[in-house]
């Protein structure tokens, strides 16, 4: 996969689209806050961010992914490509988790809080967060058989990729016993704990 640096900025039409798309969640983030997750409708997401029906399902199929949608997981994934060869796997996705962590704004940082504490609350974003997991763990398996030289469907591998993505599920319930807590801190500590062998 090239660099960040081997990749051009992006352009006006896609920093457009950024926006446009961070506006809708944005907007509909807030008014979960204020009426819940349940009594909110599309059209009132909608309205509030000021856009046409089609221009939020181009971007949103689903509610649901209004919630569920990030721009996280492929810059997780190369920046994890861009890992230091000396570390092991678990060991760059840990860093390649903290960089972008780290170089989020804290508005973007209060977003994916937000809305990772609703997916914990919310039956139904919980179980559409399934799909996207295995999506995830996929890509995760694919980068980390291109990093080690081994074949995408060794089991190894996924069991890898699947470690960590549930080492980094194993940080919701902390989130649902208080909203507030340091979801970067508690991603980083799990896969902390991954890394020293999962000592009991």
């Amino acid at each position: 996969m090239p660099s960040s640096t081997d990749r051009a900025a992006p352009g006006l039409r896609e920093r457009k689209k950024a926006r446009t798309r961070a506006a809708i969640q944005t907007h509909a983030l807030r008014l979960f806050r204020e009426q819940g997750y349940n009594a909110t409708t599309v059209e009132q997401i909608i309205d509030a961010a000021e856009v046409s029906e089609t221009t939020f399902f181009r971007y949103f199929p689903t509610k649901e992914e209004v919630v569920l949608q990030d721009d996280l997981d492929p810059l997780i994934i190369e920046a994890f490509h861009n890992q230091p060869a000396d570390l092991t796997p678990i060991q760059a996705i840990r860093a390649a988790i903290r960089q972008q962590f780290d170089a989020l704004t804290p508005d973007q940082r209060q977003a994916i809080q937000e809305r990772t504490v609703l997916i914990v609350a919310e039956p139904a974003l919980r179980a559409a967060m399934l799909d996207q997991i295995s999506q995830t763990m996929l890509l995760l398996a694919d980068a980390i058989a291109e990093r080690t030289g081994r074949p995408k469907d060794d089991l190894a591998v996924r069991t890898v990729a699947g470690s960590a993505i549930g080492a980094m599920l194993a940080t919701l319930p902390a989130l649902a016993d208080d909203p507030n807590a340091d979801l970067s801190a508690l991603v980083d500590q799990a896969l902390g704990h991954l890394e020293a062998g999962l000592p009991v």
